[in-house]
């Protein structure tokens, strides 16, 4: 399977992707994996983040690497977080230090 032709969309867009490329209902989607539909849908407008069981579950229904569907959803979470504290881009520099700082405390 292989996620949306776009180079950058959000996690949600990402599980649509998917899930429509197998051709599926949500709540077919929803009942494999073992979710309510609704979250499900929520998940995939991008009004709820999924979880990192969530995202495991999917990343297995659909035979797809997990690693890169975790990045894609914390990557999600940092641009919300981002767009709203209203702050620019230079706050990643800021948090690129802080990771190779606090890496280094471990």
């Amino acid at each position: 399977m292989t996620l949306t032709k776009n180079l950058v969309s959000s996690f949600g867009e990402q599980l649509r992707s998917l899930r429509e490329q197998k051709k599926m209902s949500l709540r077919e989607v929803a009942s494999e994996i073992g979710i309510d539909t609704s979250l499900l849908g929520k998940i995939e407008r991008n009004e709820r983040q999924a979880t990192k069981e969530q995202i495991k579950l999917v990343a297995k229904f659909f035979k797809y690497d997990e690693q890169l569907l975790i990045e894609e959803n914390l990557s999600d979470q940092l641009a919300y977080k981002i767009i709203e504290a209203d702050a620019d881009r230079d706050i990643l520099k800021v948090a690129e230090q802080k990771i190779e700082y606090l890496k280094t405390k471990k």
